[in-house]
C-alpha cells in the first residue's frame, strides 16, 4: 500500500459502494448465526441445541454465498446462479421444517419451543430476503415473499398446529421475509444509482470537451468557408482570364494571393484563441464542470492584472488539473492556490484523489505543460505527497514591472464532493 487507505483508498467511489454492500450481506449472515446461537444455547436441549446451530451455521454460509453471486448476477458480471437459488432455497425449508418439528416434538419443553421458534423465525426471514436478490420484477419478490409465508403455514397446519398459531406462522413469516427482500433489494438499488450516476458525471465531461470541439469547428468553419470560397471564385476568374490573355489575370491572382494570407492570419487567431487560455474563463469552465460532475466548487480570489502570456499559461494549468480530478483520481476534496510574490507567480493544485495513470508526474498532459512552461521560464513538479494527495506546482517568472505592480496575494480554489 503506497499511500494512507492503501487498497480501499484507490478504490473509486461507486467500487466501495459495491464492496461495503458486499460485505453487509457477509456480515447480515454472521449476525443470523450469532443471534440464534442466544436463546437456543440458553434454552434448547443439548441434542437440540446441536441440531439447531449446525442447520444455522449451514444457513448462514448458504446466505453469505447466495447473496454473493446473486449481486454478481444484478450487476452483469455473472450468469443468474439459478442452482445456487434453488439449493438455498432448499436449506431454508429444511432449517424451517427442523424448526418447527423440534418445537412439536423435540425436548426441553416451553423454553425449548421458544428457542426453536426464534431459529424458524429468524431463517426463514433472513432466507427470504437473500433469495429476492435472485428475481427480478416486483412481482416476483412478492411471490418470493408470500410462497415462504403460505408454506410455513401449511407446514405448521400438517404438523397439527392450530389454525391460529399457523395463521400467526404465516403473518411472522410474511412480515419479516418481506422487510428483509425490501431491505435487500433497496441495498442493490442504491448500488446501482450510485453506479449509473458515476457514468453519468464521465458522461458530463466528455460532452465538455465535445462541446469546445464543437466551438472550435464552428470557429474554424466560419473563417475559412468564407476565405475558400472567394479565393475559388476569384482563381477561376483569373483562369478565364489568363485564357484570353487579359492582363487583368494577374491583378486578380494577386487578389488571390492576398486573401490567402489574410485566412492564413485569420485561421491562426482562431487557433491562437483556442490555444491561448484565459485564467478566469478556465477557472469559471472549471468550477462548471466540477459542480455538473457533483462536486462542490468555489473559485476565489483576484485573477486579473498578469501578463497574457503568463495567464495563458496558468489557464492551461488549471484545464489540465480540472481534467486530472476528474478522470484520473476520485477526488472529495481540491485546492488551488495562487500567489504572487516577489517577481514570481505560484499555482498549486492539491486534491486527495491520488491519479492512478498520472500518479509519478509523467502524464502526456504534464509534458506538454512543461513544454509550453518552459517557453516563458516557468516550472512544474507534479506527484504524490506522504499525506495522501496529489500536489502540482508550477513557478512563473514575472517581469519586474508586473513583480512590482502586484502584492503578494494568496488565494484558494476548494473542491469538495457533493452531499447526495
Amino acid at each position: 500500500m503506497n499511500r494512507p487507505g492503501g487498497w480501499w483508498g484507490r478504490k473509486s467511489t461507486p467500487a466501495k459502494v459495491e464492496t461495503y454492500t458486499r460485505w453487509s450481506f457477509h456480515l447480515i449472515a454472521l449476525i443470523e448465526f450469532m443471534v440464534v446461537c442466544g436463546p437456543v444455547i440458553e434454552h434448547a436441549a443439548s441434542r437440540s441445541a446441536a441440531l439447531l446451530l449446525a442447520l444455522t451455521l449451514v444457513h448462514s454460509v448458504g446466505c453469505a454465498v447466495t447473496a454473493s453471486r446473486a449481486l454478481d448476477w444484478l450487476r452483469g458480471q455473472r450468469e443468474r446462479p439459478s442452482r445456487t437459488l434453488w439449493l438455498f432455497g432448499v436449506v431454508t425449508a429444511v432449517v424451517a421444517v427442523v424448526a418447527l418439528l423440534v418445537i412439536e416434538h423435540g425436548p426441553g419443553g416451553k423454553d425449548g419451543a421458544g428457542a426453536a421458534g426464534a431459529v424458524f423465525a429468524i431463517v426463514t426471514a433472513f432466507g427470504t430476503g437473500v433469495l429476492a436478490l435472485g428475481v427480478r420484477g416486483r412481482r416476483s419478490v412478492l411471490l418470493t415473499v408470500a410462497g415462504f409465508a403460505l408454506g410455513a403455514g401449511t407446514v405448521s397446519l400438517l404438523l397439527g398446529r392450530p389454525a391460529v398459531v399457523a395463521l400467526l406462522v404465516t403473518l411472522v413469516v410474511l412480515a419479516g421475509g418481506g422487510f428483509s427482500a425490501f431491505t435487500s433489494l433497496f441495498s442493490v438499488w442504491l448500488l446501482n444509482a450510485v453506479y449509473e450516476l458515476d457514468e453519468a458525471r464521465e458522461t458530463r465531461a466528455r460532452l465538455a470537451v465535445a462541446e469546445e470541439r464543437l466551438r472550435f469547428g464552428r470557429d474554424l468553419h466560419d473563417v475559412m468557408g468564407r476565405n475558400l470560397a472567394v479565393i475559388a471564385l476569384k482563381s477561376e476568374l483569373a483562369v478565364q482570364l489568363a485564357q484570353r490573355e487579359r492582363p487583368e489575370a494577374v491583378t486578380e491572382m494577386i487578389e488571390v494571393q492576398r486573401l490567402a494570407h489574410e485566412a492564413q492570419r485569420e485561421v491562426r487567431e482562431v487557433v491562437r484563441g483556442y490555444r491561448e487560455a484565459d485564467l478566469a474563463g478556465e477557472l469559471a469552465g472549471a468550477h462548471g464542470v466540477l459542480t455538473a460532475a457533483g462536486i462542490d466548487c468555489t473559485v476565489t480570489g483576484p485573477t486579473g492584472g498578469l501578463p497574457a502570456p503568463v495567464q495563458s499559461a496558468l489557464g492551461w494549468v488549471v484545464r489540465e488539473a480540472a481534467t486530472n480530478v476528474l478522470r484520473h483520481g476520485d477526488a472529495r476534496r481540491c485546492a488551488m492556490t495562487l500567489t504572487v510574490r516577489e517577481g514570481r507567480v505560484v499555482l498549486t493544485v492539491e486534491n486527495d484523489g491520488v491519479p492512478q495513470s498520472s500518479g509519478s508526474g509523467r502524464g502526456s498532459g504534464l509534458v506538454g505543460l512543461r513544454e509550453r512552461l518552459a517557453e516563458i521560464g516557468g516550472t512544474l513538479r507534479a506527484g504524490p505527497v506522504g499525506d495522501g494527495s496529489f500536489l502540482l506546482t508550477v513557478d512563473i517568472p514575472l517581469p519586474s514591472h508586473s513583480g512590482e505592480a502586484h502584492p503578494a496575494v494568496h488565494t484558494r480554489l476548494y473542491v469538495s464532493e457533493a452531499t447526495p
